[in-house]
């Protein structure tokens, strides 16, 4: 008995000429729509991945810039409250991102398989979901703020004011929910460009409101959290104006709402649970450092800070090769789908090494520009010199990831993401505890290793066997 077809991939019928023969389907919508279907695949992943890359490295930047701005204010409990408040930040914006991953890659297979209807419908019904839910998330955090910081081992001053930057940014969580939903289907139609513009207007209002409420106002940590929320107003009104001309959203119907969660949600949750492992490792490694005191806790801040920035291309890659995943899956050319994964890895590996060698070589730098003192002074240096490595199988883990949630097995991510989050760390950090903070650092550093070799190889059988169970469409195109 054969398999009843997924209806997403099946693509519309192909008109019939006069002459009797039939054009190649739905052509003109797929030359407009699906862009990552013909061409240079490395071109397409370098494009898309280095134009998200420069939009999330401006995002990260500003989180950067913030911890940098309140470093200066020379109070140790204002840089740890910063990195106990945006721990549990992490993990609100955990669950945004895996809402948006799920409608990128629904988005992207239904406009490789020539259903922009249906694509633009669905996408906008799942817009009043997303909303609501992180609208409840972002008020609940705000509400147990204090016990939840309490729980990862906050006190005292930077109990505080750290509870208090959550009042303020967490309300705003739909904000930031909604920015990341209109860049996902910016990628998902192909252009990489204004997703980037859209993460790039809001960099560009935290750089110039956030010295003005910090130091022009005196507003210190405070201003810091208002400056987050106004850009993540920017970011919603940038996404909305630059998602014009794409004819991608209409005005939602609640009937096709519980339709839309559930084709969306199958991707969506999976990728919510893979996505809320990282943060939830990071709380386990916040709650381990905050036993050594306050300069363990800003030392592996700075560490946290750091390394989105750098690995900003790393990171890219995983929103930027799914749409590309997505369209060629839902064009059925298989081939296409593992040269993308192939190319995503190569250039994770060059990334991962020419950052381990700029980290190695400013490592003093960085000490002197963030004023790490005692005890972070010795995990600034491990990282620099020997941790940063770790990132090759964070890569590694990220884009095979990537391919799960595209590809048909979600499942697949949410598992090894709660491996590195679980198995991968809280063992190897039991053991590390004993040997102090830099052997937290390590004990962090080998989980990952082992969950990323594992994804890796777990990535590379599913991409073989979609050869075997999905026939090459003819006539494809390269």
């Amino acid at each position: 008995m054969q398999p009843k077809p997924d209806p997403t991939l099946t693509p519309v019928s192909s008109p019939v000429t006069p002459a009797g023969g039939k054009e190649s389907p739905c052509a003109r919508q797929r030359a407009r729509r699906a862009r990552f279907v013909h061409g240079s695949i490395m071109r397409h992943v370098v494009t898309m991945a280095g134009t998200g890359a420069i939009g999330l490295m401006a995002v990260f930047f500003v989180d950067l810039l913030n911890f940098f701005y309140i470093s200066h204010l020379h109070d140790p409990t204002l840089t740890a409250a910063i990195a106990f408040a945006t721990s549990l930040g992490f993990v609100q914006v955990a669950v945004s991102l895996g809402m948006s991953i799920g409608l990128g890659a629904s988005t992207g297979r239904l406009i490789g398989a020539c259903r922009h209807f249906r694509a633009r419908r669905q996408a906008s019904a799942f817009l009043v979901l997303m909303l609501a839910v992180t609208s409840t998330l972002g008020l609940i955090t705000a509400f147990l703020a204090r016990p939840l910081l309490a729980l990862l081992g906050a006190h005292g001053a930077a109990l505080e004011h750290a509870t208090h930057f959550l009042y303020i940014t967490s309300p705003a969580l739909p904000l930031v929910c909604l920015g990341m939903a209109l860049s996902s289907l910016l990628r998902a139609v192909g252009d990489a460009r204004s997703a980037m513009r859209v993460t790039l207007t809001g960099a560009a209002c935290t750089v110039i409101v956030d010295p003005i409420l910090i130091f022009g106002l005196h507003l210190g940590l405070e201003g810091a959290a208002i400056s987050t929320v106004l850009s993540r107003c920017v970011i919603s009104l940038s996404g909305f104006l630059n998602l014009r001309g794409h004819d991608m959203l209409e005005r939602p119907r609640l009937r096709t709402i519980p339709n839309a969660s559930r084709a969306i949600g199958a991707i969506a949750l999976p990728a919510i649970g893979t996505n809320m492992a990282t943060p939830i490792g990071n709380l386990i490694v916040t709650h381990a450092m905050s036993r050594f005191g306050l300069e363990a806790v800003s030392g592996q801040a700075v560490v946290d800070r750091m390394v989105p920035v750098a690995f900003a291309f790393v990171f890219a890659l995983t929103g930027s090769v799914g749409p590309i995943m997505a369209q060629n899956l839902g064009a059925r050319q298989p081939d296409r789908v593992k040269e993308t994964f192939l190319c995503a890895l190569k250039l994770t590996a060059l990334c991962v090494g020419l950052d381990w060698l700029v980290f190695a070589l400013g490592e003093p730098l960085i000490l002197q520009i963030f004023h790490v003192q005692g005890t972070g002074v010795e995990l600034v240096r491990l990282f620099c010199h020997w941790a940063v490595a770790s990132y090759m199988f964070v890569g590694l883990l990220f884009v095979s990831n990537t391919a799960f949630n595209n590809l048909g097995h979600p499942l697949y991510s949410t598992a090894f993401n709660w491996s590195r989050a679980t198995v991968g760390t809280i063992p190897f950090i039991a053991i590390g505890i004993h040997y102090g903070p830099k052997g937290v650092m390590i004990g962090q550093a080998l989980g990952v290793t082992l969950i990323g070799s594992l994804a890796l190889v777990a990535a590379l059988t599913v991409i073989h066997r979609l050869g075997q169970t999905l026939p090459q469409r003819k006539g494809k195109r390269r």
